[in-house]
């Protein structure tokens, strides 16, 4: 693991508890938290009412502020040794280009991709998040979002298929970065404190062995 400094993100779908997962672990061991723009982003609504329409407005908002974001957790943090948390992993915008972009926009927005991530840093522990169909919605439903009240069943449940791809292969390309999986189905970390508490555990566990301990740099 070249970068020592704990760069932790927490992935999955839509719904799974990405957010609050990474506040948790923000808090318990000090990190800095980094949480994706999503409620910014003017096309998101249009975007779960006709994704054919505004798919490349909505993915390109997302590429430009992600990349904005990135460069400036590495300028403040990671470049001081102070570890952080991301709520997502900017790799996550090729698994929904991918599947919602026509074929002559994907091209052109992954040569865009390429290039910004290029010099980006990379996270040196991955936490994926998954859960069934009805746990996603149910959670959803509860945090009530008005962007997400028109979201199509159809696409949660095939982007659930996307990201489980996506994540098999990104283990498979990066052997050296650690992915940690949680079933949401299994464990409740918002509602039970212990679900929590094991989870944080692990993370740690994981943290300690691969020398990536934050108070190492205080």
């Amino acid at each position: 693991m070249g970068n020592r400094i704990p760069f932790v993100t927490v992935e999955g779908p839509i719904g799974v508890g990405k957010t609050s997962l990474a506040k948790a672990i923000s808090e318990r061991f000090e990190f800095a938290l980094l949480k994706e723009i999503v409620d910014e982003n003017p096309f998101l609504g249009k975007f779960y009412t006709d994704i054919d329409e505004w798919s490349f407005q909505t993915e390109m908002f997302f590429l430009c502020n992600r990349y904005k974001q990135l460069e400036d957790i590495n300028d403040f943090y990671l470049q001081k040794n102070q570890p952080v948390v991301a709520d997502y992993h900017i790799f996550k915008n090729i698994i929904f280009a991918e599947r919602t972009l026509k074929t002559h926009q994907y091209q052109k927005y992954l040569q865009i991709y390429k290039i910004l991530t290029a010099d980006m840093p990379v996270p040196n522990v991955v936490i994926y998040l998954h859960a069934s169909l009805d746990t996603l919605l149910e959670r959803i439903e509860m945090r009530g979002r008005d962007i997400e009240k028109n979201i199509d069943p159809a696409y949660l449940s095939q982007l659930s298929r996307d990201y489980e791809q996506f994540m098999t292969q990104f283990e498979k390309s990066h052997p050296d970065i650690p992915v940690i999986r949680f079933n949401g189905d299994e464990f409740d970390f918002v509602q039970n404190k212990s679900d929590l508490d094991q989870i944080l555990s692990k993370i740690d566990d994981i943290i300690l062995e691969k020398g990536v301990r934050h108070n190492e740099f205080a």
